[in-house]
């Protein structure tokens, strides 16, 4: 099952073989036996190509969620004798404000040596799925406030409501507060349309039953300051946030969207490595 994920995640049987250090020709072999015992093909093979066939695509949650099971296992064994180590899988928007991620991994990691971290960014939609499979044990979110968390244990850690943000030259940056209806017709940078941090700024804007502009689209955040401070584009973003992103302004707006942030784990009760992990940050789990 190892050699099946790794397979599908790098997309080659090769740098699957030297992700897991094993030759390929045992990890083919040990992948043809899982075949031939299923009964059918999980990849579809070519000279140029690797990718998963229907029944790979099934599969494959299932297995990572074996193998998740197996580690938590061998965790809470340690965790019994009075060891927290294993992995730790952590997923971070990019604008996660409500702690300090590096220094809190920081301190994680000189109180814990023994847990393997691994730390990934993207957007909430996508890690909640993660968490729910298993593929990451927990995962810190924004999300438009009431949203609804489904699959997921979780807790709130934080309301914040956003503000415009625009370079100090920009003609609204004087303004002690704006209104959506002021900000409709300037030039937007925003997350990708879709995302539950694009649709927090979206739906302030159709409520007020008004339209705006998107130019510019990102998840980079360097970019998107970049974009902002060469007077681009105007962008909403939670106030807490834009205090990260130095040499730009940030003006209060009337009705602005609310923005939530969540840290969330398996509704199975997280591992012993992510209870350590929340139990710093003094969530109870």
């Amino acid at each position: 099952m190892r050699y099946v994920v790794a397979i599908a995640e790098h997309g080659s049987f090769t740098r699957a073989a030297a992700a897991c250090f094993v030759v390929q020709s045992a990890l083919s072999h040990q992948v043809a036996r899982l075949e031939q015992e299923l009964g059918t093909r999980l990849f579809h093979r070519t000279s140029r190509q690797v990718r998963l066939s229907p029944a790979g695509q099934a599969f494959l949650p299932i297995a990572r969620q074996c193998l998740d099971a197996a580690d938590r296992a061998r965790a809470e064994v340690a965790a019994a004798t009075g060891v927290v180590r294993g992995p730790l899988s952590i997923g971070v928007i990019p604008t996660v404000a409500a702690l300090d991620v590096p220094e809190t991994l920081r301190t994680f990691r000189e109180r814990y040596p023994d847990v393997q971290v691994r730390l990934t960014s993207g957007n909430s939609d996508t890690h909640v799925q993660q968490v729910a499979d298993g593929a990451l044990d927990l995962a810190f979110l924004g999300l438009p406030d009431g949203w609804e968390l489904t699959g997921v244990a979780g807790r709130l850690l934080a309301r914040d409501r956003h503000r415009a943000v625009m370079a100090p030259g920009h003609p609204l940056a004087g303004r002690s507060r704006l209104t959506l209806a002021r900000l409709a017709g300037e030039a937007f940078v925003d997350f990708p349309a879709g995302t539950t941090g694009r649709l927090q700024s979206d739906s302030a804007f159709a409520d007020a039953g008004l339209r705006r502009e998107v130019s510019f689209e990102t998840t980079d955040m360097l970019l998107m300051a970049r974009l902002l401070r060469a007077g681009l584009a105007v962008a909403l973003l939670a106030s807490a946030f834009v205090e990260q992103l130095p040499g730009l302004v940030a003006v209060p707006v009337t009705r602005a969207p609310v923005r939530t942030e969540h840290v969330v784990w398996s509704p199975f009760g997280p591992s012993p490595a992510a209870a350590a992990f929340l139990e710093q940050i003094g969530v109870p789990s």
